[in-house]
Formats: structure tokens, C-alpha cells, sequence
């Protein structure tokens, strides 16, 4: 059995789409079938609430201008949903501008952060242009979080971005996506520590169900990466997200957080409130 159900819960990551406003062009192949469907906040509300989720964190899917404002006014609508991370285009010179447009929108306050699919760019200096440089000082300035979501092997240039940029949080989503099937841990683990090292850095403890075998996995599987995290960056700087509805590859909604409880269970009542809770709505500002 899991551990008892934390009594408030931050989800700091989830997902919606629906495919008939525009297409997900990522859920391809056999692997993500499943997936390919609509997901909405009302698919996911009973989930959440059964788990005791309070608020939520929508992260964006696709690098389209307009599906920022559309999550903002779901967000606007919500009961759920307490913060948007967003996608901009960091590599124009009106990034400022557009961040600041933004928050002018209906639900335009639900902004908190900005993410960019770094994981598939082919340049693994991505992070380190100067035009994305300019980008996320604009993040930074505007009092924004930059969503981390990356590949092993592009962490040493998140390691470099976040001592270039120490006005900015950098949230590293996922730990990175660490090699969970094959049961590696370096280079992943020196990378993840390196970053950590920095205090304007903090880590989702999520997504770690799809980077082991969606069919046989155990929370033994995913212990040696969550171990790793808690240890290189403490529960105040950890935060839990689902990665909902992707997740639902490998596990329900259910069995991700009990994974996470299991995971964290020898951690004090108040470590775990940090990483359940207190992180999102600090590093967020829930």
C-alpha cells in the first residue's frame, strides 16, 4: 500500500488538447495511440479531486502562439487550473512585449512561467543563443519561471543557461528525462547535480512512469531517479506533477501520485507538504 494521501496537492503539471482546434503533432506512432484523443480539464477533475488536488499547473503541448491565451481563459474559468506555464517565441526581439500582452488577456494573472520544447531542437546549444538569451532575461524581468523541458544530454547547457541567468527560476521538468528503462544513471545524475548546485533551479518529480516500461515498470523502477533528486535538490526545491494525461501510457492518475507518495515516504510531514504543495505555490506564486 502507498502512503496516506497528502491532505493538499499541488499538481504543478498537466496537460490538455483538443485535436479538432488544432493538431498535436508530437502523438504519433503506435507508443502514443492512446493518446491521441481530446483531453480536458473535465476528464480531468475527477481524478484530480480524488487525489486531494487543490490547484493545478496547464503546461503548454505545441509551439503555437495562440494556445497560450486559450489555457489562460481556461485557467480563468476554473477552479482547477491556478497557474498557465505558457510558450512564446524567446527568440524574437518583442519577447517582452508579448509577455506583457499576455498578461493584459482574460485570465492573463494565471501566467507563470514559459516553456519551449528545447528537447526537440537538433542544436544542443539551444539554451545558449544569443537571441534565446535575450528571451529569457525578458522571462526573468517579467517575473516569469522558464519550464525546463530537455534531454540528458542537453543538461549541461541548462547548467550553463541558469548561472547566466540567476535572476530567472529555471524548473526542470521531468528530471530531465533520465534513462529509467535502461536503468543508467550517468551521465544523467552528475548533470541533474550539477544543476541543482544553483539556487535558481528546482525539479518536477513527474514524468517518470513514461521513461520506464510502460507495461512493467515498479516503483522500485523509478526509486534510484527520485532518490537522486531529492538528494541533489532537497523537497524544497521538488515539486510533484502528474504529466497528465500523458502519463495515462503507463499509469492512472491514481497510481502516478501513489508512486510519488511510495517515493517520498520517509520524508517529515513538512518535507512532504514542501514537495506536494508548497514548492509549486511558492516557485508558481500560486
Amino acid at each position: 500500500m502507498g502512503a496516506a494521501v497528502t491532505p493538499r496537492l499541488v499538481d504543478s503539471h498537466h496537460h490538455v488538447w483538443d485535436l479538432s482546434a488544432r493538431d498535436q503533432e508530437w502523438i504519433t506512432g503506435d507508443a502514443l495511440a492512446p493518446i491521441r484523443r481530446n483531453f480536458s480539464l473535465a476528464d480531468l477533475l475527477p481524478d484530480a479531486r480524488a487525489a486531494g488536488v487543490a490547484a493545478s499547473v496547464l503546461v503548454q503541448t505545441v509551439t503555437v502562439a495562440d494556445e497560450t491565451p486559450e489555457f489562460l481563459a481556461l485557467a480563468q474559468e476554473s477552479d482547477l487550473v491556478a497557474g498557465v506555464v505558457g510558450w512564446i517565441d524567446l527568440t524574437r526581439p518583442e519577447a517582452a512585449d508579448t509577455l506583457a500582452r499576455l498578461r493584459q488577456l482574460p485570465g492573463g494573472r494565471h501566467l507563470v512561467g514559459i516553456r519551449h520544447q528545447v528537447q526537440g531542437e537538433p542544436d544542443p546549444q539551444w539554451l545558449l543563443r544569443p537571441d534565446v538569451r535575450r528571451g529569457l532575461a525578458a522571462v526573468g524581468a517579467a517575473g516569469l519561471a522558464y519550464d525546463l523541458v530537455v534531454l540528458p544530454h542537453q543538461l549541461p547547457a541548462c547548467v550553463k543557461a541558469a548561472q547566466d541567468h540567476p535572476e530567472l527560476i529555471f524548473v526542470l521538468d521531468h528530471l530531465g528525462k533520465p534513462p529509467v528503462a535502461s536503468g543508467a544513471l550517468e551521465p544523467w545524475a552528475a548533470d541533474v547535480r550539477s544543476l541543482a548546485a544553483l539556487p535558481n533551479t528546482v525539479c518536477k518529480l513527474s514524468g517518470l512512469v513514461t521513461e520506464a516500461d510502460p507495461t512493467t515498470w515498479t516503483v522500485d523502477d523509478l526509486r534510484p531517479y527520485a532518490d537522486t533528486v531529492l538528494d541533489a535538490f532537497g523537497p524544497d526545491r521538488l515539486m510533484f506533477g502528474s504529466d497528465w494525461p500523458v502519463c495515462t501510457l503507463a499509469a492512472t492518475y491514481a497510481e502516478v501520485v501513489d508512486a510519488a507518495q511510495q517515493l517520498t515516504a520517509l520524508l517529515s510531514e513538512s518535507e512532504r507538504a514542501a514537495l506536494f504543495a508548497g514548492t509549486a505555490t511558492r516557485v508558481y506564486g500560486l
